[in-house]
């Protein structure tokens, strides 16, 4: 483990001893806080060959998540692929600001691996949920999360361009766009640039598109008074909250994350 550790910080790896010690409970298939207490023990040669195997793809930064196959948000696990977006913890800010009201029917713009939609269906246990993403491969994955948390039926997961295949009113809308501007994605860690899917990242543009689609189009599908919430680099509260006013939006609010820095737009439709 120490050896592994020093070759991914070799690598550039951010937290080495940590992806070490959860690389080699996944190869021994063991709890990641039990490591320790069979470290006097020898290593089947099996064991050391998966492990060997799975440090050397975090040597060229393939994502930890990826390898193990999960990623923990909002309390459960989320299968995960590099056909989405790896969940992150920023996210769960999102999911804290939409559980803050009562809603029945949700709509997830941009889907990806489901972590916020099935969040919020398993939160709210009466709701129903619509989601969309471009990907087919990550409409997959998400209805594969839908399963795996008990959700499916009540969840609708469809392929569409944003708005394109949806239908009828919501009380809640959500959605993790691509907010990277193009020029952005060169200074991106090697983790997100070479193993996760660029639409999910970056619109092409300056970031900000998708928040014009949905400011322009989101009222359409909402109910009198419903929310839409959307998650924000943290640079672009001020230009975001720009784009809803400008299209008429009600008690529009930029939303802290855990580390104090803005995540999250948060705008009521005000018919």
């Amino acid at each position: 483990m120490a050896q592994a550790a020093a070759r991914l910080r070799a690598a550039g790896v951010p937290d080495p001893a940590r992806d070490a010690r959860l690389l080699l409970a996944h190869a021994a298939s063991v709890d990641a806080a039990r490591v320790t207490l069979i470290a006097p023990e020898e290593i089947a040669p099996e064991i050391e060959e998966r492990f060997e195997q799975l440090v050397a793809l975090r040597a060229v930064r393939v994502p930890v998540s990826q390898l193990v196959g999960e990623r923990a948000f909002y309390g459960r696990g989320f299968k995960v692929s590099r056909d989405v977006l790896d969940p992150r913890p920023e996210t769960e800010t999102l999911i804290e600001a939409a559980l803050a009201a009562p809603f029945d029917r949700v709509l997830d713009l941009g889907i990806g691996s489901g972590c916020i939609l099935v969040s919020l269906l398993a939160e709210r246990t009466g709701a129903q949920g619509v989601g969309v993403d471009l990907s087919e491969a990550a409409c997959l994955q998400a209805s594969a999360n839908a399963v795996l948390h008990g959700v499916a039926d009540r969840a609708d997961i469809r392929q569409s361009d944003w708005f394109g295949a949806v239908e009828g009113r919501f009380d809640l809308i959500v959605s993790n766009p691509p907010y990277l501007a193009r020029a952005e994605m060169a200074d991106v860690a090697p983790e997100l640039a070479l193993h996760e899917p660029a639409m999910a990242l970056t619109d092409g543009a300056d970031g900000l598109s998708v928040y014009r689609l949905i400011a322009a189009r989101a009222q359409g599908y909402l109910s009198a008074g419903g929310r839409v919430l959307v998650e924000i680099g943290h640079l672009q509260g001020p230009d975001v909250r720009a784009i809803f006013a400008a299209e008429g939006w009600a008690d529009i609010a930029v939303l802290p994350d855990l580390d104090g820095r803005d995540r999250v737009v948060q705008a009521q439709n005000p018919a």
